[in-house]
């Protein structure tokens, strides 16, 4: 694929690391596509409509799992009519481990890709640094409580630009067909360890709290979450607290040529932001 021929769908491109990988491709030179329901280009899962507007004379997708699996495999089914000779799907570390009905989108991605006859590379990354600024944990930690179905088993949180500049690669450049990849951070830590951090950093008192399962799913629908969304997270830690997640990777290094960033950098940066305040 050359970088004359290239321009690259990224689907998401206004999420964690789809707003971060069109920065990075385009700071290199690369021709881009941000595509969502509110981005530069409209692209809807649940409208199918939108979908070939959106590839039409792309090369390369960065593909973000759909709710319906189903959807998965028309996407790609026409993208690769339209032209498309690369993808590069997100998905999620310990996917192949954690029980299946945990995120059949996911996987289904997955599959719609290497089914797909062109090239394709997978990326499984640990939960994002960015879980506990942007959505999902920020609330809580505004609130000074933190509770979670997660004992002291570690997770090598990873940050969403390691993440993006990974994807970046794998878009552009030749020899990873048939690859996946997985992705962490460099370091494992606790739950209670990464809130103490970013407690340490905001200047806040904030408290990590450990549920039972069962605690969890109460908190969860009352917070207004679905049974299936409960039931769903819960198989989620359940993973986690099983240590599929929990052993860093030398991946970013090896494919960025140095460290991830870490999470106290994160939390510090986040921090003087206002992420907490």
């Amino acid at each position: 694929m050359t970088k004359e021929a290239n321009e690259i769908l990224v689907i998401g491109g206004t999420g964690k690391t789809g707003r971060r990988l069109v920065h990075a491709l385009r700071a290199s030179g690369e021709r881009v596509r941000a595509a969502s329901r509110s981005g530069e280009v409209r692209f809807d899962w649940t409208e199918p409509a939108t979908w070939e507007p959106a590839v039409a004379g792309a090369s390369a997708v960065y593909l973000t799992a759909p709710a319906d699996p189903a959807a998965a495999d028309a996407f790609v089914a026409s993208a690769v009519k339209s032209g498309v000779g690369r993808f590069v799907a997100l998905s999620g570390r310990g996917i192949d481990k954690i029980d299946r009905d945990f995120s059949p989108s996911m996987l289904g991605a997955e599959q719609a890709v290497r089914d797909s006859g062109v090239e394709w590379t997978i990326i499984r990354p640990n939960n994002f640094h960015q879980n506990f600024d942007e959505d999902l944990w920020r609330q809580p930690l505004v609130d000074g409580r933190l509770a979670l179905p997660m004992d002291a088993t570690p997770e090598p949180f990873i940050d969403a630009q390691d993440i993006a500049d990974v994807a970046a690669i794998l878009l552009t450049e030749e020899g990873h067909h048939g690859q996946v990849y997985e992705l962490s951070g460099r370091r494992a830590l606790t739950f209670a360890e990464a809130v103490a951090t970013i407690a340490e950093a905001s200047g806040r008192s904030i408290q990590y709290v450990e549920l039972t399962p069962e605690e969890y799913r109460s908190e969860v629908l009352a917070e207004g979450w679905s049974e299936a969304d409960a039931a769903a997270l819960n198989l989620m830690f359940a993973g986690m607290r099983a240590g599929y997640l929990a052993e860093p990777t030398d991946t970013v290094r090896r494919l960025l040529g140095r460290e991830p960033i870490d999470f106290d950098t994160y939390a510090q940066q986040a921090a003087a932001a206002g992420a907490w305040s």
